[in-house]
């Protein structure tokens, strides 16, 4: 079997996660410059990558990301399960600020970003009905119960552009649909762990009511970075926790994420483009190399 590598891309106030061996690591990507570089080390004896989603200091916005490149440098350092952190809004009142919500499903709003791996070249076509893997989830999820975090199990993530928080009409709009949080940075990057065949979980860190709330009003920012410390102190907690207890062997993933690919290239061999095909070396070298 797969050794494990635990991948953790870390979102607003979550920048450093503590490891054994800690060090920085520049990973090239021909999809441009990721979001920094990367910090390897271990937990525990487990090989763990961490990925400041924003860049150190935050200096990227949710659209300036560049979450291609972002996932190609993960893969390249050989990250087999990824645990996303994100703040996000509530959508309901029984998930107040400070709960983190392990979210099974996604809306994507987003229209200003690259969404995929493939396109004119090599047309790739992945299933996506389930975009958690259930077998990271669960383990995330025994994780916040022994470390007595308040959390939700399950749950729709409405992913918009920004970097502008939502209108009252808007808010509502998505409590319409029955959406549980609001976030502006798990989309294109779940999709695209997906095509790069990582197990993907995320844990969606709630820092406020949205605008919907009529006794919080409109989102307070400094009362948002209040609670992100409070989370960022439990994320901290969670993740050594998560390394502690994970397996070291690679599970497959019930859901197939790990075997996404498998049918999902169109392209026939003789009409890919060798330039895309080269930049695909990491993310679909298994069914292209073969």
């Amino acid at each position: 079997m797969t050794r494990s590598v635990l991948g953790i891309i870390g979102g607003s106030g979550v920048y450093d996660i503590e490891m054994d061996h800690a060090r920085w690591e520049t990973v090239s990507s021909p999809w441009g410059e990721p979001s920094d570089q990367l910090r390897r080390g271990e937990i525990n004896g487990l090989p763990v990558v961490f990925l400041p989603r924003h860049g150190r200091g935050h200096v990227q916005s949710p659209t300036s990301i560049n979450y291609r490149a972002n996932i190609d440098v993960m893969k390249r350092a050989g990250v087999t399960d990824l645990i996303s952190l994100s703040a996000v809004g509530s959508l309901k009142e029984e998930l107040p600020p400070g709960t983190f919500v392990l979210v099974d499903q996604f809306i994507d709003r987003t229209f200003a970003r690259e969404k995929s791996f493939f396109g004119a070249g090599c047309v790739g076509h992945v299933p996506f009905a389930h975009p958690i893997s259930p077998g990271l989830q669960a383990i995330a999820a025994k994780a916040l119960a022994a470390e007595n975090i308040a959390h939700a199990m399950g749950g729709t993530y409405v992913v918009m552009e920004g970097p502008q928080f939502s209108t009252l009409a808007e808010s509502r709009l998505y409590r319409s649909w029955g959406a549980s949080v609001i976030g502006m940075t798990n989309m294109p990057e779940a999709k695209l762990a997906r095509e790069a065949e990582l197990c993907y979980c995320t844990l969606a860190m709630v820092t406020d009511y949205d605008s919907w709330h009529e006794g919080h009003g409109e989102v307070d920012v400094a009362k948002v970075i209040a609670v992100m410390k409070a989370n960022a102190g439990n994320a901290k907690r969670l993740v050594q926790r998560i390394a502690a207890d994970f397996p070291r062997e690679h599970q497959p993933c019930p859901a197939g994420s790990d075997r996404a690919l498998e049918f999902a290239i169109m392209t026939a061999p003789e009409k890919r483009d060798p330039a895309l095909i080269a930049k695909l070396d990491a993310v679909a070298g298994r069914v292209l190399n073969r």
